[in-house]
């Protein structure tokens, strides 16, 4: 067969079942292939970065591998943010991208796309040869898995119509849990545990599958169960929850944080946010067990830390405080969970004419909005309310798409949530720079691929970031001001529904439309938002 059948059977010898990507001369035929011959579905974008997006919320949502796929050149250079957001989410993706031939120097797209890769923090598989293209192909799969990080594959566009001896390449990743820790590290954190008098329990997304064993945990100490945001809603529905440990926690869970004396951190790096600077964690011990030692001590150094798996470190710490008859602690027993999750209500009538108040808007959609659902969030001013007032059911359904600080990769990263489970409806926030940045491009890849998608536009008519700065100088806000076309007006232009709301009646509409909607037909919420009236963003 020729290099293109031969990776696009790769592909599928690799349980890949979704591509997303963007046609160009060096991948064309291996798309073409993929689909025809192998069963697989193609999703088109509009721009390169969407691709990459896409693929890391596939990731995200499935726990598997997400898959996209661009050209050469400029259709590389075209994925440098995404890549970057991919790294900095550990997301487990590969890139195929073409390249020019090795003998076109003089090609107008030649670039080095090997130390652009590097830049990001991606790792990097060249295909070698038509012979070796399989291969190539299960190593980047291999090493993509076991480094928990986008790869890309640099694909020469004169192999394509090469013939090769295709075998199946794949290779198996080895990931089972990391032992139970033993030691003196190990007696540490033990003696902290027990002797503590009010511990906490903290889960970030590494955790995410040991939730059992850290609720056991939680109830053998009776202590309250925290999240990171990363980790939202690990806990939804369980007593001891007080749902995000940070800069976003709720008055009450603040109150909670303040009075516990050991954090036992697992899954989570600590981040300044998680921990506020360090001021959340002063005067506390704190254990922390990660399986990636690049996550502990980096940001926050804790008193004793197991490079161990949580859920069999969690099961190891009940067995001894057994062992040892330890007393539970009694601490979550004080949590009332009717009001330590909640977080001030909006006031409903606390705005101006031809607005809504946003808190209010985002409470009443919380409650109004399909609650079986994937949430995506895009970066902005709006964001961290978003982060706060609207749940989702777990964290494989939670994404926020802000670990480069960049706005107008939401939706992207939507469609490709909407991809990975199609039998509940995408949430995605952004904002309304955001959405022209990056989501307008992709509103009609959505329609094309008749995904049941609701996109709330957050719209305050500004940069509002900047919007802030001037006002708080006392200077002429207007350059960060802007007269957009009406959102909902281009929805339905791209072919979706498209829904203004700037008033709470409009809002009670627009929930209405949404319990109705055709699920086959994405639909725009564009709520009006006065940018003089917008919560600054939660640090």
């Amino acid at each position: 067969m020729y290099v293109f059948q031969s990776i696009a059977k790769a592909l599928a010898e690799n349980d890949v079942k979704t591509v997303f990507g963007l046609m160009g001369d060096a991948n064309l035929f291996m798309v073409n292939h993929f689909v025809r011959e192998e069963g697989g579905a193609f999703i088109p974008f509009v721009h390169e970065a969407g691709t990459v997006l896409a693929a890391c919320c596939y990731a995200h949502v499935t726990g598997g591998v997400g898959v996209a796929t661009v050209t050469h050149g400029p259709a590389f250079t075209n994925c440098i943010t995404a890549l970057v957001e991919g790294v900095r989410n550990n997301a487990q993706i590969v890139l195929l991208a073409g390249d020019t031939a090795a003998e076109a120097k003089h090609n107008l797209q030649n670039i080095d796309q090997r130390e652009l890769a590097k830049s990001t923090g991606a790792g990097f598989e060249q295909v070698r040869s038509a012979a070796t293209a399989a291969e190539d192909i299960a190593v980047a799969f291999q090493r993509c898995k076991a480094e928990k990080r986008p790869i890309v594959v640099n694909m020469p566009v004169d192999f394509m119509w090469q013939e090769t001896d295709h075998q199946d390449r794949s290779r198996k990743t080895f990931s089972a849990p990391s032992m139970v820790p033993e030691g003196d590290d190990f007696d540490d954190a033990i003696g902290m545990i027990a002797s503590a008098r009010r511990p906490l329990i903290l889960a970030g997304l590494g955790a995410a599958g040991a939730r059992a064993a850290l609720i056991r945990l939680s109830e053998r100490l009776e202590a309250p169960l925290a999240t990171t945001l990363l980790g939202k809603e690990m806990f939804l529905g369980h007593p001891a929850n007080i749902g995000v440990f940070g800069t976003l926690s709720t008055p009450g869970a603040y109150d909670i944080i303040g009075s516990c004396d050991c954090v036992i951190v697992f899954g989570s790096s600590l981040s300044q946010f998680t921990t506020d600077q360090g001021k959340l964690l002063i005067g506390k011990r704190v254990v922390q067990i990660d399986t990636d030692t690049r996550a502990v001590g980096g940001i926050y150094q804790p008193d004793v830390a197991l490079i161990a798996d949580a859920g069999l470190t969690a099961q190891n710490i009940v067995h001894w405080l057994n062992e040892a008859e330890i007393t539970p602690s009694g601490f979550s027993r004080e949590i009332d969970p009717t009001s330590v999750l909640k977080h001030p209500a909006g006031e409903q009538h606390k705005t101006t004419e031809g607005f809504v108040n946003f808190e209010f808007a985002l409470d009443r959609m919380d409650r109004g909005l399909p609650a079986r659902r994937t949430v995506v969030c895009d970066g902005g001013r709006f964001v961290t309310e978003v982060w706060c007032r609207i749940a989702a059911t777990d964290p494989r359904h939670f994404v926020k798409s802000t670990r480069f600080a960049s706005i107008g990769l939401g939706l992207p990263m939507a469609i490709g949530a909407a991809c990975a489970d199609p039998d509940r409806p995408t949430l995605c926030f952004t904002g309304d720079g955001g959405f022209m940045a990056g989501g307008l491009t992709e509103f009609n890849t959505a329609v094309r691929g008749k995904l049941d998608l609701i996109v709330v536009v957050c719209n305050d008519a500004a940069y509002g970031a900047e919007h802030i700065q001037f006002k708080d100088r006392q200077l002429d806000p207007s350059l960060s001001q802007f007269d957009w076309p009406s959102f909902a007006e281009t929805a339905n232009a791209l072919g979706g529904v498209g829904l203004d709301v700037a008033n709470d009646d409009d809002l009670e509409r627009a929930l209405d439309a949404v319990a109705k909607r055709d699920p086959t037909k994405p639909m725009l919420i564009d709520l009006k938002l006065d940018p003089d009236n917008v919560p600054r963003m939660r640090h």
